[in-house]
C-alpha cells in the first residue's frame, strides 16, 4: 500500500489511488463501496456536498416554498453553486437532477421497480430498439444485492415479474387511497401490485441513526430521518468506513488522456477555486445521462478530437427521458392522500408489453401517486391543474385536498439519435465549462402511447369512484430519468461501452450511470442503474489488474 498523504478528518487521502470515480450519486456510491470492500484504494470527486439532514425542507414551515426555490429539482431554477445550467429550450421535458453526495437519490420518490425480462430483448421480441448485451437473469443477483444493502420495502409474488428474494422490510401501507384505487383496478380486472419502495418500514441496515418511514409525505424534498434509502445514508457511510476518500466541492472539467491514449485522470476545480489533476490507472464516470456525455464531449484531445470515447459518434445520442403524463381523480370521500411516501403506493403493468391490437409498440406503466401539501394542491400539483383564484377558490381547494388520487403514465422511450445531449456554444457554468444543450422531442409512437395511457388511467380512476378527472400530457417537468447517451453494446461502432460498462475506445475508462442504457423500459431506472454498477464493480474485481493493464497496488484481483 502506498503512503497515505494528508488526512481530512478520519478519511484517508489517497494521492495515488487505484480508482478515480467522478460522481457520488446512486451508481458512484455503489461502485465505491464494492471496490473498497475488495481492497481498492478509491477517490471520488463530487461537485456538490453532504446535505445536512437538519437543513432539509421537511424540518421547516416553508417546505412547500422550498420545493419551488432552492430545493426545486430543476437546476435552472435552483441555481445553487454546485449546479450547472442546462439549455433545455428544445426539449419536451425538463432535465431534473441534483448535485450532492447521494445525487438525485436525495430528491427522488423512492419508487423502486425492476426491469422486466422482456425489456432486455425488445429487438428480438418487437423489432424496435436494440437488445441489451445481457439478460435479466444475469442482472438478478445484483438487484438482490442492492436491495439488501440499501433496504427496500415491499412484498413478493407480483405475477407480472419473475419471483424475487424476500423484501428486506415489510411493505409500506397503501392507506385509504391505495385501497380505493385497488377497487378500481379490480373492477376492471387489471393487474396491480404494491410498490417496492426504496425506504425502510422497520429498523434496518448498518448506518446509525436511520429510522423507519413515518409516512410524513414529501420524499422528494429529502428524508430528514434517513428512512429513504438514498445513497448518502446507505452506500456512502459504508464506503467511507472502508477507506474511500470522498472529495466534495470538486467540479471536473475534463478527463485527461496520456500519450498512450488511455485515461490518465481528471482535471477539476477544487473548493479553493484552483485547478487540480488527480490521476489513477482506472477512471469511472457516474455523472448521469446528461453529465457524463457533457464531460466526455468536453474532454477533447488529439486522440479524441470529437470527444473522449466518441469514435462511434454516439456519445450524447439516443437520449431517453420516459414519455410521461399525469392524470388525477377527484373523489367525494376523504382519502388522506397526502399521508405517506409520494411514489410508493402501487402500480399496474396491465399495458406494459406490446399488444398488436394497439397503434403503438411496447407499453407503459401506471403508477399510483399521492399528492403533497396544500400549496402544491392549490398550485396544480401533479397534474399542473391550478385551483382557480376568486370566488370558487376555497370550494375547489376543499374538493381536491385529501380527495385526490394521482396516476403517473410512464411509457417506454425508444432510442432515437435525434434526441441528444451536446455542448452549448455560449452557455457555461460558474467555472467556464460549456453547459449541456439538450434536444428531445416525443416520437409519434410515444404520443399514441401517452394518449392510450391517459385514457386508461382516467378509466381506472372513474372505476374507483372519481367524480372528476384532471390531465396534463405530456408533463414537462418530468425529466427525472436521464438515459441512453453512452449506450452499451458488443460492437464498438454501434455503442460507447461494452457489456461491462468499459469504453470501447478507452480500456481503462468505465461508465456506470444511466447513460449506458440500451432501452428505457417503462419503469423507474435507479434500481437497474445500481445493479449494473455492482455488476461492473464485480467485473473489475474479478479481472483485477488485467482489466486495465496497469498495476493496482493493494487491490485483490
Amino acid at each position: 500500500m502506498a503512503d497515505r498523504g494528508a488526512h481530512s478528518g478520519s478519511t484517508p487521502h489517497w494521492s495515488q489511488p487505484d480508482v478515480l470515480i467522478v460522481g457520488a450519486g446512486a451508481s458512484g456510491a455503489a461502485v465505491a463501496w464494492s471496490l473498497a470492500g475488495a481492497g481498492f484504494r478509491v477517490v471520488c470527486l463530487e461537485q456538490g456536498g453532504w446535505v445536512d439532514p437538519t437543513t432539509l425542507p421537511a424540518n421547516g414551515d416553508d417546505w412547500e416554498l422550498r420545493r419551488l426555490t432552492d430545493f426545486n429539482p430543476d437546476p435552472n431554477v435552483r441555481q445553487l453553486p454546485a449546479d450547472y445550467p442546462v439549455n433545455d429550450v428544445d426539449s419536451t421535458f425538463t432535465p431534473l437532477m441534483f448535485n450532492a453526495v447521494g445525487g438525485s437519490t436525495i430528491h427522488w420518490s423512492g419508487h423502486f421497480p425492476r426491469y422486466h425480462p422482456s425489456d432486455f430483448r425488445v429487438r428480438s421480441l418487437d423489432g424496435v430498439g436494440d437488445d441489451w448485451p445481457l439478460t435479466y437473469e444475469e442482472l438478478e443477483p445484483f438487484y438482490d444485492r442492492n436491495d439488501r444493502v440499501i433496504g427496500v420495502s415491499g412484498v413478493v409474488g407480483d405475477p407480472s415479474q419473475p419471483p424475487r428474494s424476500a423484501r428486506p422490510t415489510a411493505p409500506l401501507p397503501i392507506g385509504t387511497l391505495g385501497a380505493t384505487m385497488a377497487r378500481g383496478f379490480d373492477k376492471l380486472g387489471w393487474h396491480w401490485w404494491v410498490s417496492d419502495g426504496a425506504a425502510i418500514s422497520e429498523p434496518y441496515g448498518e448506518t446509525p441513526g436511520r429510522r423507519p418511514c413515518n409516512l410524513c409525505g414529501p420524499c422528494d424534498l429529502g428524508c430528514p430521518i434517513g428512512a429513504l434509502s438514498s445513497a448518502n445514508v446507505t452506500y456512502w457511510p459504508l464506503a467511507v468506513r472502508l477507506g474511500v476518500e470522498l472529495r466534495t466541492g470538486c467540479r471536473v472539467r475534463e478527463i485527461t488522456i496520456g500519450a498512450d491514449g488511455l485515461a490518465r485522470g481528471a482535471l477539476y476545480y477544487g473548493p479553493d477555486g484552483g485547478l487540480h489533476e488527480q490521476t489513477a490507472p482506472l477512471v469511472i464516470l457516474a455523472c448521469n445521462g446528461v453529465g457524463t456525455p457533457r464531460l466526455l464531449l468536453n474532454s477533447r484531445s488529439r486522440h479524441f478530437p470529437d470527444g473522449l470515447a466518441n469514435r462511434s459518434g454516439l456519445v450524447g445520442k439516443n437520449l431517453m427521458f420516459h414519455p410521461f403524463a399525469a392524470v388525477g381523480g377527484v373523489f367525494p370521500d376523504l382519502l388522506d392522500s397526502y399521508k405517506g411516501p409520494i411514489g410508493t403506493v402501487m402500480f399496474s403493468h396491465e399495458f406494459y408489453e406490446t399488444d398488436p391490437a394497439r397503434d403503438f409498440v411496447r407499453g407503459y406503466g401506471l403508477q399510483v401517486v399521492r399528492h403533497s401539501g396544500p400549496v402544491s394542491v392549490a398550485g396544480g400539483g401533479f397534474t399542473a391543474t391550478r385551483v382557480p383564484w376568486g370566488r370558487d377558490h376555497h370550494r375547489v381547494f376543499a374538493e381536491r385536498f385529501s380527495h385526490l388520487i394521482n396516476i403517473g403514465v410512464m411509457g417506454e422511450d425508444l432510442p432515437e439519435t435525434i434526441n441528444e445531449v451536446t455542448l452549448d456554444p455560449e452557455l457555461s457554468d460558474g467555472d467556464g465549462i460549456p453547459a449541456p444543450l439538450v434536444r428531445y422531442r416525443l416520437s409519434d409512437n410515444s404520443k399514441r402511447m401517452l394518449d392510450h395511457g391517459v385514457a386508461r388511467a382516467g378509466e381506472a380512476l372513474l372505476a374507483a369512484g372519481a367524480t372528476q378527472v384532471l390531465t396534463m400530457s405530456p408533463l414537462r417537468p418530468s425529466g427525472w430519468h436521464l438515459l441512453g447517451t453512452c449506450r452499451m453494446g458488443d460492437f464498438p461502432m454501434g455503442s460507447v461501452v461494452d457489456r461491462w460498462g468499459r469504453a470501447h475506445d478507452v480500456p481503462n475508462l468505465f461508465i456506470v450511470d444511466g447513460s449506458t442504457f440500451v432501452t428505457s423500459a417503462a419503469v423507474n431506472p435507479t434500481t437497474t442503474i445500481q445493479a449494473l454498477a455492482l455488476r461492473t464493480a464485480d467485473h473489475i474485481k474479478q479481472t483485477g489488474k488485467s482489466a486495465i493493464g496497469h498495476q493496482l497496488s493493494g487491490a485483490r484481483g
